[in-house]
């Protein structure tokens, strides 16, 4: 029997994609969060209340529905299941359970205990508000004392629409660390719209990215020129709103009439107008 050459073609075809297949590496869905219920699902995550605020940020974070909550439909602004919404309050005279007064209150959520992740791909789609003294950041930490247990910060802005930044935070690089890049938007897109942003974690490199496109790289090498590298323990996941603070006031150079934050700021936060959405957040490990 006369097999054509077609044949043969199409057989070692076939084999090869079966053999690329079988050797391709396997993702796994570590943790997903799609935010489309009415509550903020406890099993999965930590809402944080504390008035021991750090880096001089001027909000308390609180435990309620005025600054966590939920909208869907057309108020979800294009998250097709819903999303979760962070919201700055104005609220002066709040007065926090370790005694301390402020003018703001906001939110805080993180995974602590309840899913933790060593090495694999973070991600959130997020847009968010902007003005210069809010400071939204996704991001992961890991167990124990900072900035020993480590920290990658995925995104962070302090309300210039036009740029995010990255970095990392450990031992003996910390704080103002060097290892942190400010990452523009291009041109005609900014923090206001939804983007996706997201570090691909490894045991010795750590990737930035957004929207798919790299932004920032740091290898093993790089942070061991300051310190430990502090990235083979397992982190949580933290999705916070800060209001002001050194961060912010570094860059804008505000004072008055709070620490980083505007005038401007402050009028958006009374109009009920700086919110953080997020539509998703994903982790996931891939087995080489």
């Amino acid at each position: 029997m006369k097999i054509s050459t077609l044949t043969v073609i199409a057989v070692f075809f076939i084999i090869t994609l079966a053999k690329a297949q079988q050797t391709r590496p396997k993702t796994d869905t570590v943790f997903f969060e799609d935010f489309n219920s009415k509550t903020l699902d406890r099993t999965k995550w930590n809402v944080e209340v504390t008035g021991n605020t750090v880096n001089d940020e001027q909000q308390a974070y609180v435990d309620s529905a005025a600054t966590l909550y939920f909208v869907s439909g057309a108020m979800a602004g294009g998250a097709a299941n819903g999303a979760l919404v962070i919201k700055a309050v104005y609220k002066p005279g709040f007065t926090s359970k370790e005694n301390k007064k402020y003018d703001f209150i906001s939110g805080r959520i993180n995974t602590q205990h309840k899913m933790e992740f060593t090495y694999g791909t973070a991600s959130a789609r997020m847009k968010m508000s902007s003005g210069a003294g809010l400071w939204p950041a996704f991001w992961a930490l890991g167990n124990g004392s900072w900035p020993d247990c480590g920290e990658i910060d995925m995104m962070e802005t302090v309300g210039d629409s036009s740029w995010i930044s990255n970095a990392l935070h450990g031992p003996k690089y910390f704080g103002n660390t060097p290892l942190v890049y400010r990452a523009f938007f291009p041109q005609g897109t900014d923090v206001t719209q939804w983007h996706v942003y997201s570090v691909d974690w490894t045991a010795n490199s750590i990737v930035f990215k957004l929207d798919g496109k790299v932004t920032y790289t740091v290898t093993r090498t790089m942070v061991e020129h300051y310190g430990r590298w502090a990235f083979d323990n397992p982190k949580f996941i933290i999705l916070n709103f800060a209001l002001g603070g050194g961060y912010p006031a570094g860059v804008n150079k505000i004072k008055t009439p709070y620490n980083g934050i505007s005038e401007a700021t402050v009028n958006k936060i009374k109009a009920g107008a700086a919110k953080v959405m997020v539509d998703w957040v994903l982790v996931t490990k891939t087995d080489n």
